[in-house]
């Protein structure tokens, strides 16, 4: 393609789960949760410095402006062009992404990739982008298909249907399932996870958008044409904006679209989801599979999470565990109960 691909990177919710680490004012992308690199500097790294890929295009609310732009400083920042769209109100992925496709050109290519995810392997994920812009560019919506490794309940799947060149397209999208069935679509090798990663042609979404979801489509032009643009960042009409009826892209066109289609990836992919999903990111600490960082004693343990930002975590005889200790806060879960952290009153409420 002549043209570089536009990575439009999502900075979305709150990561409660990963309460009490994560918290609303530096939620989950704007930590060091796997390395030194922030997820948010992952994901813009994953692009950085290959001309096939355009400088990001950040869609995020007013509330973490400093954050991401203190995070793309240095050769990542606004010396290599970086844009960003500020969010009036949280309306879920479709409008945010529709945002972006409004503000490029027709032709253009976008990339959209949530700001919160783990990606192990670069080249890979590399790879796969440019199979899924090259059938974006022949007017496909393009779904990662990611690679299960296991039967996660907590993620929605993708049914692969006819062969394609780069891709397949997509028979059906499948809701979380149980575990029964999570098991079944494991071993028949014909689902993928739905990683919430996607490549379009920013005017043949708008088009599907119209097609489907006509008012929501109506207000995200509105909105764009009553903007105001200040140096890299961007402000959409407030008005406008906050009229929206939220909808995620996959509810809102993928589901209802004829040409949704998908590129298998497996590149070591995590939506650090909770603080199991973090922990089976990390490498194990010792034999037993246990994970620590910060001060920590763990005698007789196995398959243990330990994360302390200062008081030492002493644990004996403990198996399947998660302790996180973080700015006073202590939280204690198994790794099956790790899924309801976002609805303790500390998470909920802070």
């Amino acid at each position: 393609m002549s043209n570089p691909i536009h990575p439009v990177i999502l900075c979305g919710g709150s990561g409660t789960r990963l309460w009490p680490l994560s918290r609303k004012d530096r939620p989950k992308p704007f930590l060091p949760l796997i390395s030194e690199q922030t997820l948010f500097e992952q994901a813009v790294s994953r692009v950085a410095g290959d001309a096939r890929f355009a400088a990001p295009l950040v869609v995020a609310g007013a509330q973490h402006i400093a954050l991401i732009e203190a995070q793309l400083g240095g050769e990542n920042g606004a010396d290599a062009g970086h844009r960003l769209i500020v969010e009036p109100c949280a309306r879920n992925t479709a409008p945010a992404i529709a945002l972006a496709a409004a503000l490029l050109p027709e032709d253009d290519i976008m990339l959209v990739c949530p700001s919160d995810h783990h990606i192990a392997d670069p080249d890979a994920f590399r790879a796969a982008a440019l199979a899924a812009a090259a059938l974006a560019a022949d007017d496909w919506l393009v779904s990662f298909g990611i690679a299960p490794t296991y039967p996660e309940t907590g993620y929605g799947y993708l049914l692969r249907g006819d062969e394609m060149p780069g891709g397949f397209g997509i028979a059906r999208f499948v809701e979380k399932p149980d575990q029964a069935r999570a098991q079944q679509y494991l071993e028949s090798g014909d689902y993928s996870w739905n990683g919430g990663i996607f490549a379009f042609r920013a005017g043949h979404l708008m088009q599907q958008l119209e097609t489907h979801r006509p008012e929501m489509a109506r207000l995200v032009q509105e909105s764009v044409a009553g903007g105001r643009g200040e140096g890299a960042r961007f402000y959409p009409d407030e008005a406008k904006f906050a009229a929206i009826k939220g909808d995620s892209i996959d509810y809102a066109i993928m589901e209802n679209t004829d040409r949704a289609a998908m590129v298998p990836a497996d590149m070591g992919w995590s939506d650090i989801g909770n603080w199991a999903a973090l922990q089976d990111a990390i490498p194990a600490a010792d034999d037993a599979g246990n994970v620590a960082r910060g001060p920590a004693d763990l005698a007789g343990c196995s398959n243990v999470l330990a994360m302390s930002d200062g008081p030492r975590i002493s644990a004996v005889g403990l198996d399947n565990v998660c302790i996180i200790v973080s700015d006073g806060e202590v939280l204690v879960t198994t790794r099956e109960g790790a899924q309801q952290v976002g609805k303790l009153p500390g998470a909920a409420n802070q």
